[in-house]
């Protein structure tokens, strides 16, 4: 498969690296609150869902909807992102929302300084604010150019790195911080994407709970269909339909004729709100 997000090689050497080995989280269960009155409602989808390097065809779509899967992640932007869209446009999710799909945004931002690999783009602990901030206004303009509105999840994809570098490590939650208050601030829903030894650890882990995510979707690759029985973390945590669960990866499956090599996820959070 194509470079998605880091090499599929890459991801598995930064996983063995940072740490197979999950402890449970000690972080309390408050998250920041939003006002209830100037939100749209939460859209929710529980069930089964993929994510791709790069958006299927409309055809692809159409042949896909078996049951199976319910909900797809797409790559919304993102210096980092790895294949490029040429499907994803808003007619294409207008239409593939149309016939039941349900969508999950996801934005490949800048990475910490301290990851191993070349991105094209990295924060630094003097700027990880500034670069959060700005990747944010970047996800929301591409996630309202796609037609998912207002009150939709943007998921955040951080990539592994080495939790134990505490610079390195507050650099993030400085920049992951900066990214979710400024989506809050367009009425966009905090979302984020990281490795249960690694990155969604230093979310779930965080005793600050200040202005991070509201929504974690966690890569453990047990091939467990569950965002409850393998939660590694404080399990009064992301609950409330705030959880979801990369279960396996590199699956090559085919549908209708049309074979995709997708990631499987268990889901029970937020979807995109189309229109």
């Amino acid at each position: 498969m194509s470079r998605h997000r880091l090499s599929r090689k890459s991801r598995y050497i930064a996983w063995a690296t940072a740490g197979a080995a999950v402890v449970a989280g000690a972080g309390i269960a408050a998250q920041t609150s939003m006002a209830a009155t100037t939100w749209p409602a939460q859209k929710t989808y529980t069930g089964r869902a993929f994510d791709a390097c790069t958006a299927p065809s409309l055809a692809a779509m159409k042949a896909w909807k078996t049951g199976f899967y319910g909900a797809a992640a797409v790559y919304i932007g993102g210096k980092n992102r790895g294949c490029n869209q040429p499907n994803l446009t808003k007619s294409w999710v207008k239409s593939v929302s149309s016939t039941g799909w349900k969508l999950i945004p996801l934005y490949v931002g800048a990475q910490p300084p301290c990851q191993t690999g070349s991105n094209p783009e990295k924060f630094t602990a003097a700027n990880a604010a500034s670069v959060g901030a700005s990747n944010a206004k970047d996800a929301v303009a591409k996630a309202s150019t796609l037609g998912m509105k207002a009150g939709s999840p943007i998921y955040l994809d951080m990539e592994p790195y080495d939790i134990t570098n505490t610079s390195c490590n507050n650099a993030v939650l400085s920049y992951v911080r900066s990214f979710t208050k400024t989506l809050r601030a367009k009425t966009y829903r905090g979302g984020y994407y990281g490795f249960s030894s690694s990155s969604a650890k230093a979310i779930a882990t965080a005793t600050d709970r200040t202005d991070l995510p509201g929504n974690l979707w966690y890569a453990l690759w047990d091939k467990k269909n569950t965002t409850t029985t393998d939660w590694p973390w404080d399990p009064k945590l992301y609950t409330g339909h705030s959880r979801a669960h990369q279960y396996m990866v590199n699956s090559k499956e085919t549908r209708g004729g049309h074979t995709i090599t997708v990631d499987r996820n268990a889901w029970d959070a937020p979807v995109a709100i189309i229109g």
